[in-house]
């Protein structure tokens, strides 16, 4: 897998969340973050994909530019956050429900970054404490389990693949 298509929901610095609304070309807005919190990069997911949770999988789009909703960004998977969140209906029943990692293809700044590792550990330790909080808001719990590595994260992707 060199490249994946990566469609945009919510774009980086946005206090609003976007989710698609499958069968259409529509994108609706599902929330307002608390003031002093925003998306610090593009949130999307992979189309064609199914996670645990029943939604395509989770990916965080690191890059020099701005997007926005309904984008699709071809990009390169350089690894992700095996974790674990707590069910909507049920709080107590955890569900897997990672979050992957990718650069655009077209990036001039990031182009060198092969893999998670590569990146300033601050970084992927922010995304994990964003992911964390943002979970909290909607009453849900989120453990970061492991950091996977580009061909652990693209052998799960391509499991999922419908």
């Amino acid at each position: 897998m060199s490249s994946i298509d990566v469609i945009i929901e919510t774009p980086r610095g946005s206090v609003e969340k976007y989710d698609y609304v499958p069968n259409t070309p529509f994108f609706r807005m599902k929330k307002i973050l608390p003031a002093g919190m925003v998306f610090p990069y593009d949130f999307g997911f992979i189309p064609k994909t199914k996670g645990e949770d029943g939604d395509p999988l989770d990916v965080i789009v690191i890059s020099e530019f701005n997007s926005f909703p309904g984008v699709i960004i071809k990009c390169r998977i350089i690894g992700g956050i095996k974790a674990e969140q707590s069910d909507a209906k049920d709080k107590k029943k955890m569900i897997r429900n990672d979050r992957f990692l990718a650069i655009p293809k077209c990036s001039n700044i990031f182009q060198n970054i092969e893999k998670m590792a590569d990146l300033p550990k601050q970084t992927t330790d922010q995304l994990e404490a964003f992911f964390t909080e943002y979970n909290k808001l909607e009453g849900k719990k989120f453990k970061a389990l492991a950091k996977l590595d580009p061909k652990e994260a693209q052998r799960l992707i391509l499991k999922q693949m419908q």
